[in-house]
């Protein structure tokens, strides 16, 4: 019959031992400390939060400090309690209340696992311990990172690569990085941090900071992929990056006439044609390149070829132009705007117009004035006696 007994206790204890949430152990005296999640993962330089639930069990008040026993070293906490940093709270009977403990991890760590325990003591015998366990699941860098997640960029050579970048100091002290680039000649590199120009930025320990890089190329440059290394360094760290442009090519037109004239004349109500050669001086290829003219009020244009499909980098076309002037133009000079476009770029052209008076007007008038010469001669002679 004992031994029934004995076998019965034996095997309530191993039932209760089961089922007794361990997050909320070593508990004496109607004191208890509870939290949900005591075993988190972290990386060097993180700070964890826990919530944790203070119990006081007790019919009485209870005064309970609190400390953190078998801390790693060089990590820190600190306590809080309803947005104030606090070592004792005060606890109604019956009752609980929350205060969170946040743990940060340094920067210098090993990777591996580290347990610390955070003490409740009340009044008397009222005590409480609550064990954590943290998993640090990399090694401790103690370097800086310059890092960015598109360090390529593809475009024209008239265009500004504009690179988002983030630096970050995984040391321990405050650090000053010098911001340099290593381009090439005739490149242009310029630095932004919070939307001003910058050639170096402070970081705080574990801190970090996005950086814009932008990246202009030469006028000159060729169609290629360029790496531009930049370095944000210190006395002590450093960290380097590589961006890449991938250059299309450049995107340049000219329009002008074979010999480089730019005027001309013709004659009022009558038409002149003018030969226009439109040039590829760039390093890609042009597409869709349009052809327009603004004239003078009533004059009238009109090409040969309105549009190219295409012209090759350093190719050149030929096409005509024809312009009208109105019969009732004045002689003098107007001007006649020519205008080469495409979706990249586009050339404009000044063309100075003289127009002239029809000579069959000039006749007219002369034989005008001749018929009113006659008439009055006539009209002396035959009245001119009386």
């Amino acid at each position: 019959m004992l031994r029934k007994k004995l076998a019965i206790s034996l095997t309530i204890l191993l039932f209760l031992s089961l089922f007794t949430p361990i997050n909320s152990v070593f508990a004496a005296g109607g004191l208890t400390l509870y939290t949900p999640y005591t075993g988190l993962s972290v990386t060097p330089g993180e700070t964890l939060s826990y919530d944790v639930t203070v119990i006081n069990d007790n019919s009485s008040i209870q005064n309970v400090s609190f400390d953190v026993n078998n801390l790693p070293e060089g990590w820190d906490y600190s306590l809080t309690a309803g947005g104030n940093d606090i070592s004792q709270l005060s606890i109604r009977g019956n009752n609980e209340q929350q205060i969170s403990l946040e743990v940060t991890v340094p920067l210098e760590v090993e990777k591996a696992d580290y347990s610390f325990e955070l003490v409740a003591d009340g009044n008397g015998d009222a005590n409480a311990e609550l064990p954590f366990v943290t998993k640090v699941t990399e090694e401790g860098t103690f370097t800086s990172e310059f890092t960015s997640e598109q360090p390529n960029m593809e475009g024209h050579a008239d265009a500004t690569f504009s690179y988002t970048a983030t630096l970050r100091n995984r040391t321990a002290d405050e650090q000053t990085y010098a911001l340099s680039a290593g381009a090439g000649e005739g490149w242009g590199v310029q630095f932004k941090a919070d939307g001003k120009n910058v050639t170096s930025v402070t970081l705080e320990p574990n801190g970090s900071k996005d950086i814009t890089v932008d990246v202009t190329p030469p006028t000159s440059v060729k169609a290629d992929t360029y790496e531009i290394p930049v370095r944000a360094a210190t006395s002590s760290t450093s960290a380097d990056l590589t961006l890449e442009a991938v250059i299309t090519g450049s995107y340049k037109l000219s329009l002008s006439t074979p010999d480089g004239n730019l005027s001309g004349d013709v004659t009022a109500g009558n038409d002149r044609t003018f030969d226009l050669v439109i040039e590829n001086t760039g390093t890609a290829t042009l597409n869709d390149i349009s052809i327009s003219a603004s004239t003078p009020p009533n004059w009238e244009s009109e090409f040969s070829e309105s549009s190219i499909a295409t012209l090759e980098a350093g190719k050149s076309k030929t096409i005509q132009a024809t312009l009208t002037a109105p019969d009732d133009a004045i002689a003098g000079d107007y001007v006649t705007t020519f205008t080469a476009k495409t979706a990249e770029t586009s050339s404009d052209a000044d063309f100075r117009v003289s127009v002239k008076t029809s000579t069959l007007w000039g006749i007219i008038g002369v034989l005008i004035i001749v018929a009113v010469i006659g008439g009055l001669y006539f009209i002396i002679r035959k009245y001119g006696r009386r």
